[in-house]
């Protein structure tokens, strides 16, 4: 595509926007983070690595960094193996149902971790409907939960390529004598080689991102990198450990996006044949492909909505009833869940506004491929390397005085901030293939006829782009929504967001507590699914791949 019409003067004036939002709120904390890992308190300790490495090599250090290395390769295998069979049964074959079981399969992965923790403390507790098997705060919950949450991104990662391959080759082995299983062996496994490590790489980093399951389930016996961070702040408030074990956080999510861009490889030629229907045996293969992903979806649902409506006289709507009054006087929380409610909204429609305002500015300014383009383009990308507990640290450690002339600290706006930063560049991913689709004879069309470049963009782009905006707008919300990971550094305390209240819930002990929890994580829950239905029927076929 050819460049913007637009003068270079005008362009980097528009650039302007999200580079000044981003080096405010994303490069200064987190460049911040890094320097105080790296040089101490005051940035200039001038040979204070020793102790920064003090810091790496204490037990506490090293048990969460094995536990974020153990928890990662676990939570990938366990995806890639009920993940793979599904993408088979999903983009192979065409059978009645197979829509409604690719949405359901992609459920987990757009619901809040917060949410997901719960339902999987709710399974998995001493009085759920799997405490029995004594899985309560244990590794084992913790990576269920990670499977749970990532199997979506393997089946839609692999599902594509999948999709994409020609069946003839693996039928011409067949043909040749090999059996089913050696065809695939031989020719079609290592034609998905590359989407399989690509599909592993970003599970291995969500998993060792993950901040919510492993403080909710893991309890006090398991910490990892990101709970470690949390926990010294909170705790501790020993900030330059947070900083150093921020600092390896950065490092395992460059490595695992290294290995994405490394694995990633152009998809293979579309397949000539449309998916076929199963035939015999295939039914068959297709059902035990799907009913082990089926089962560890459904339980954590279930016990959800048992425990939210348990009580301590049987069942009932009492904890939902708590959610719209006033707490119960054993609640250990300072305002009604209502005003959290409130609060969660009123800062998801601002984040979404300030994601929105620069998001859109950014497609249009990156749509068209250039080397400047393509340099904020890497900009706004950035947040996606680098994990929320960073960016809430970060934030936390330096706008702990005025910026432009406002105390952000100590205002309300810090949150909706944070939640804008993280929903950014995922906001711009959407929007810009979709700007890029865009056939430029149209915007040539209408340049002949004298229209000015703003016209442009307000006849042709705007309404082209119109589906897509919505979806991405209602895609940054949902986010917005059920951020936890940098809002539970910036949130104050008298004033929590939804998710922020849920794991305070979640933490203490009590009926009443984990009742409204439970019933809080149903209402978030079903908010967030409705958002994101509605995105997904406002989506383009341009879409937006993630």
């Amino acid at each position: 595509m050819k460049p913007w019409p637009a003068s270079a003067r005008l362009w980097w004036a528009l650039a302007a926007l999200p580079v000044g939002f981003l080096g405010l709120f994303f490069l200064w904390p987190a460049g911040t983070v890094i320097v105080r890992g790296l040089l101490g308190e005051d940035g200039f300790g001038g040979g204070d690595l020793a102790g920064a490495l003090e810091v790496l090599t204490r037990s506490r250090t090293l048990h969460a960094i094995g536990a974020t290395v153990v928890l990662a390769a676990l939570g990938t295998l366990g995806s890639l193996l009920l993940g793979i069979p599904a993408a088979w049964a999903l983009s192979r074959f065409a059978w009645r149902g197979a829509r409604t079981m690719r949405a359901l399969v992609t459920v987990p992965f757009v619901l809040p971790t917060i949410v997901v923790a719960a339902a999987f403390q709710a399974l998995f507790a001493r009085n759920g409907l799997l405490g029995s098997l004594g899985l309560d705060q244990s590794m084992a919950a913790i990576v269920l939960a990670l499977v749970f949450f990532n199997i979506s991104v393997v089946v839609r990662i692999v599902g594509g390529a999948w999709e994409s391959l020609s069946p003839r080759m693996a039928d011409a082995a067949r043909t040749l004598g090999a059996s089913p299983s050696r065809a695939f062996l031989r020719v079609t496994l290592p034609a998905l080689r590359p989407a399989i490590a690509s599909a592993a790489a970003v599970v291995m980093l969500f998993c060792s991102t993950s901040f919510a399951l492993v403080l909710v389930l893991g309890g006090s016996r398991i910490r990892t990198v990101e709970t470690e961070i949390y926990l010294q702040v909170n705790q501790f408030l020993d900030l330059r450990a947070a900083a150093v074990l921020a600092l390896v956080q950065v490092v395992f999510v460059g490595i695992a996006l290294w290995v994405s861009a490394r694995a990633r490889a152009p998809r293979p030629p579309a397949a000539v044949e449309p998916a076929r229907a199963p035939r015999g045996s295939e039914r068959a293969g297709i059902a035990a492909a799907l009913a082990p992903t089926l089962v560890l979806i459904a339980l954590p649902a279930i016990a959800l909505v048992e425990r939210s409506l348990r009580t301590s006289d049987g069942y009932g709507l009492d904890h939902y009833r708590h959610l719209f009054g006033e707490p119960p006087a054993r609640s250990t929380l300072s305002a009604p869940l209502w005003q959290a409610a409130v609060t969660s909204l009123l800062t998801a429609l601002v984040a979404t506004a300030m994601a929105a305002a620069v998001g859109i500015v950014t497609a249009q300014l990156v749509a068209r491929r250039s080397r400047r383009a393509s340099l904020l383009e890497s900009l706004v990308m950035l947040p996606l390397g680098v994990s929320a507990v960073v960016v809430g640290l970060g934030l936390l450690l330096t706008l702990n005085r005025s910026v432009l002339g406002v105390d952000l600290r100590a205002s309300w706006w810090l949150v909706p901030i944070a939640q804008a930063v993280v929903a950014l560049p995922l906001m711009v991913r959407a929007l810009v293939p979709a700007a890029r689709a865009i056939d430029p004879r149209l915007r040539a069309a209408a340049a002949t006829l004298g229209a000015s470049p703003w016209r442009v963009l307000w006849r042709v782009d705007a309404p082209l782009l119109r589906s897509a905006t919505a979806a991405s707008i209602a895609f940054a919300f949902a986010i917005s929504m059920g951020e936890f990971g940098a809002t539970a550094f910036v949130a104050r305390p008298d004033r929590p967001t939804l998710p922020t209240a849920i794991a305070r819930l979640l933490s203490r002990p009590g009926i009443d507590n984990v009742g409204m929890a439970f019933a809080a994580s149903v209402l978030l829950a079903a908010v967030t699914a409705a958002v994101m239905l509605a995105s997904e029927r406002l989506r383009t076929t341009v879409g937006a791949e993630l």
